[in-house]
């Protein structure tokens, strides 16, 4: 598979930037990288390159060429993972990123059922609101709020998340109950400060879009700590529905302004992300369908009622 080398060593010319760079990443000389991109060059008919004194420029050609490799090396390597996983156990280490809320109440509790059923399996859960790199940060399966899926990834959705307008009985007995999305101006909000700010939007049935500016003493990054003060009757606040059905199905959170759907402006499309090279890891796949099994056809805060 001659051709494999010559179109792995092309893509390395093109990530590293130059052809000396790209035969120390592969242990070879400069002599044989020019020697193999050359080949291809009199293979396809076409250069690939333009070459200067400072720096190569991929051609037109060139650049059809390098998005047809990568796809090309990503599915050869696929499929040896494929083949040599065909009736491997799940085990391993599985590093898992996803945000600090939903971490802790959806993916952690899911952890040790998983893990029970898998002896070899062990699991790293890493907690942040911040974006992960794949690729450098040793990650396997990244879990993101996204408007869209990355190109670079492979990205399963796996539910649409809702968010509701919320308060305690006892503030509401205590306030009054908003009627309508201006009476908000006249309670206590509190804001995630990562994405709610001081203007809560909201859509009405009609698809108009409401405008609020809003006011509270209390805002926080911590949508934890936000969901405490809430419960406290010490305000209202737009929270996700995972973190607030099971206090809205016991009655201790009601909803207000239910005719009205809170635009935060975050993606509410959760996906599961991760690098093609390991779509066929087992560790993952297993982890995969636990969540297929866990969030479909509905996630369990939504079969609360």
């Amino acid at each position: 598979m001659a051709w494999l080398a010559d179109w792995d060593c092309f893509v390395k010319v093109v990530a590293e930037g130059s052809m000396a760079a790209a035969a120390r990443r592969l242990d070879c000389s400069r002599a044989q990288v020019s020697k193999q991109i050359g080949e291809l060059e009199r293979r396809f008919g076409v250069r690939l390159f333009e070459r200067s004194t400072r720096r190569l420029v991929l051609t037109p050609a060139g650049e059809v060429f390098h998005g047809h490799a990568l796809q090309a090396l990503e599915a050869v390597e696929g499929a040896e993972v494929a083949v040599r996983n065909v009736g491997a156990e799940a085990r391993g280490l599985l590093r898992i990123s996803t945000t600090v809320i939903f971490g802790r109440e959806c993916i952690a509790p899911l952890i040790p059922r998983v893990l029970a059923r898998h002896p070899g399996l062990e699991v790293e859960l890493l907690l942040s609101d911040a974006r992960v790199d794949l690729g450098d940060g040793g990650i396997d399966l990244a879990l993101r709020l996204l408007q869209a899926p990355p190109e670079d990834l492979v990205a399963r959705p796996l539910l649409e998340l809702r968010r509701f307008i919320c308060a305690a009985p006892s503030y509401l007995a205590a306030h009054g109950r908003p009627r309508v999305p201006a009476d908000l101006q006249e309670h206590a909000c509190f804001s995630y400060m990562l994405h709610d700010g001081r203007v809560w939007h909201l859509l009405d049935r009609d698809g108009r879009e409401h405008n609020v500016p809003v006011q509270g003493r209390f805002q926080s990054d911590s949508m934890g700590c936000i969901l405490d003060a809430v419960r406290e009757g010490h305000g209202i606040a737009i929270l996700p529905h995972y973190l607030c059905a099971a206090d809205l199905a016991a009655g201790r959170l009601l909803m207000v302004l239910e005719d009205y759907v809170p635009q935060v402006y975050v993606a509410s499309t959760l996906y599961a992300c991760y690098l093609p090279s390991r779509a066929q890891a087992p560790k993952l796949k297993v982890f995969l369908d636990a969540l297929e099994a866990e969030f479909k056809p509905l996630p369990p805060w939504e079969r609360l009622g």
